[in-house]
């Protein structure tokens, strides 16, 4: 069973001395889900400047972090100086919500 480091890429070696490869350094995108909607085709194109689409969630409502698609975390919309993010409050515990 390898350790966390190991997965993470500290400095380790294999036996050819070169470096191993580093799982942490492997690139990963990251989606934060505030809300959905659904439009009809010809709604979408009547969309314009300033146009507001209502989504299915609340202010309040967590958002949804996925990983690679998978959704494993859920969290609150922050915003600090200009930009936005978000803090993790909850990581998805089931292994049914870790499958695609």
């Amino acid at each position: 069973m390898a350790n966390i480091d190991d997965l993470l890429g500290a400095s380790s070696s294999d036996d050819m001395g070169t470096d191993a490869f580093a799982i942490g350094d492997a690139p990963v995108e990251i989606k934060v889900v505030i809300g959905t909607a659904m439009l009809r085709v010809r709604d979408l194109l009547k969309l314009g400047r300033g146009a507001v689409v209502e989504l299915d969630r609340h202010l309040k409502d967590p958002t949804d972090v996925y990983v690679e698609g998978v959704l494993v975390a859920r969290g609150e919309v922050v915003i600090v100086d200009d930009k936005i993010g978000v803090t993790l409050t909850d990581f998805v515990k089931s292994s049914r919500e870790w499958k695609r």
